[in-house]
């Protein structure tokens, strides 16, 4: 299983939220109520941008060790390990919704069947694609 851990800037603001940059990361911020809250908040956003990365193809940089005066200065920092592997796998296989258009005759006959729409193009799609019956990917 892969491991990152990428140092992430948490910047306190008056209310007691934080803002959460990673200078590894541009682009990916969050952000949190508290400190605890923000912790959570910087796993998943660093987790959803790693992995939107890898969906483009696009290099993943290697974490460092080291921050700017700038970044550290009134500021907390904290390491934040994520799990790449671990979370392509969870959002790859999550249930999303899809929208089909039937005739009202044949949604008809498949409600008094008891048919599981989700299940059956699910099933479908699989033969379609002649993908492996455990997933595609």
């Amino acid at each position: 299983m892969q491991n990152l851990t990428y140092l992430a800037v948490f910047e306190p603001s008056t209310d007691g939220s934080y803002s959460i940059y990673f200078p590894d990361l541009p682009g990916c911020i969050s952000i949190g109520d508290n400190l605890e809250e923000a912790a959570h908040m910087a796993a998943e956003a660093a987790s959803l941008h790693v992995y939107s990365m890898e969906c483009d193809n696009e290099e993943i940089p290697t974490p460092s060790v080291n921050l700017s005066k700038e970044d550290t200065e009134g500021n907390v920092v904290m390491p934040v390990t994520i799990h790449p592997d671990l979370y392509r796998t969870k959002r790859d296989n999550e249930r999303i919704k899809t929208n089909i258009t039937l005739p009202a005759w044949l949604k008809r006959i498949a409600e008094e069947q008891k048919v599981n729409y989700s299940r059956l193009l699910e099933t479908a799609l699989i033969d379609y694609l002649q993908l492996p019956k455990q997933g595609g990917r």
